[in-house]
């Protein structure tokens, strides 16, 4: 049997003792079972509320991609929440439409925006509005000619894309069927 000596020093009470560090990682988010790539989508929120717009693909962070096509009806490739939404029976085939270069960083902010902004805006040289880019331009004709295709070969969905969604006074969406 061997007896442990006792610390002949204990430690002093602002030494921080190292604890591990427990992360967890989370799950990516599910998406609704009616929600799949080509299924028509009607945004409830936002810039684009009650446009119809197609579902490309689901995002790793739980956001949906989408498009108008922009041709049709100014929708842009967008990240949407899939809360903001509400999926209709419609569907598009959209095999063809290539959107793997597509993730979450792709649409995220520039970090070269200087601090010192604040400064130039009281100034009277407020920075310019964000301009889309040419990389951004150029990936949306990409999308949007295989999307058109697509959407051309179904009868009567480019209009119906292009028409807006609004309900009336005596509308009750809980007994609607999309």
């Amino acid at each position: 049997m061997t007896a442990t000596k006792t610390p002949r020093y204990y430690p002093a009470e602002d030494v921080k003792s190292v604890k591990s560090v427990h992360r967890v990682k989370q799950n990516a988010p599910r998406i609704r079972q009616s929600i799949t790539p080509g299924t028509v989508l009607i945004l409830l929120a936002g810039r684009f509320r009650g446009k119809r717009v197609v579902c490309l693909k689901a995002l790793e962070s739980g956001l949906i991609l989408v498009s108008g096509p922009y041709k049709i009806n100014g929708v842009p490739l967008r990240r949407v929440n899939q809360a903001y939404v509400i999926a209709t029976s419609t569907k598009v085939d959209v095999s063809g439409v290539d959107v793997s270069s597509f993730v979450d960083a792709y649409f995220s902010r520039s970090k070269d925006v200087s601090a010192d902004g604040e400064d130039e805006f009281f100034m009277g040289d407020a920075p310019k509005p964000a301009v889309v880019s040419d990389q951004r331009k150029a990936d949306q004709k990409k999308v949007d000619s295989a999307l058109l295709k697509a959407v051309g070969s179904v009868d009567m969905l480019e209009a119906y894309l292009a028409a807006q969604f609004t309900l009336t006074t005596h509308d009750k969406p809980h007994l609607m069927k999309f």
